[in-house]
């Protein structure tokens, strides 16, 4: 049975979150604020962490980002109020998985935590090689010949997203909708940039891409 935290100050909306994940066959608990949130947060039996922003105390940002910093990787979808796009990529940036804006459709949120859990446990190599590169998933780590790179969270996931598609075209909008998430508006230099910025960590001759692979006018394909 997996375990799932919510972490929401309002009572109704956690009673409410905690009987529906629990006759879906989850097992919830709940913490009220962001130190109760980190502590019970640490916890790494947890499948799963339902994290508000607006929390008493430490907001939902701060209590991601300290997470990640402690090397905690239970996957995170965040609960927020707030609809700027600024904001959910910023989640995302601290280490999100996934976001929700509330007032949600509780539909919609079993539907991506039944994603995130599937993405999150999703049967594969715990370490990927390329070339002198290692991308080890269950440390969320990147290293090349033996040493680590430092990757953002959005550039971990959209590596990850290459190798789960290597071989096949991945255009601008399947990379967007994929590591950044289907209701934010960007534009597709975003994804240009940020592989320009993984082909200067990653690749050999970053003006000559043997991995990250441009695909003129379509989009990227990862070869290895």
């Amino acid at each position: 049975m997996t375990r799932i935290l919510i972490v929401e100050d309002e009572p109704s909306i956690a009673f409410a979150l905690e009987a529906d994940l629990a006759s879906e066959g989850y097992a919830p608990s709940i913490a009220t604020s962001g130190a109760e949130a980190l502590t019970m947060g640490r916890d790494r039996a947890l499948g799963l962490i339902l994290l508000d922003v607006m929390l008493p105390g430490q907001d939902g940002f701060e209590v991601c980002r300290t997470l990640r910093r402690e090397g905690v990787r239970t996957p995170i979808i965040v609960l927020t109020a707030r609809s700027h796009d600024a904001e959910k990529v910023m989640g995302l940036e601290l280490g999100a998985d996934d976001y929700i804006t509330k007032p949600f459709n509780p539909r919609e949120l079993r539907a991506r935590v039944k994603a995130v859990l599937r993405r999150t446990t999703a049967d594969g190599p715990d370490v990927f090689s390329f070339g002198d590169t290692e991308v080890d998933f269950g440390r969320c780590e990147v290293r090349r010949a033996g040493h680590v790179v430092e990757v953002s969270a959005l550039e971990f996931k959209l590596i990850t997203a290459f190798i789960r598609g290597r071989g096949r075209l991945l255009s601008r909008d399947q990379l967007l909708d994929t590591v950044w998430g289907h209701d934010i508006s960007l534009s597709d230099r975003v994804v240009d940039n940020h592989i320009v910025a993984l082909r200067r960590k990653l690749e050999p001759d970053p003006a000559r891409p043997r991995f990250l692979v441009s695909v003129r006018g379509l989009g990227y394909r990862f070869d290895t």
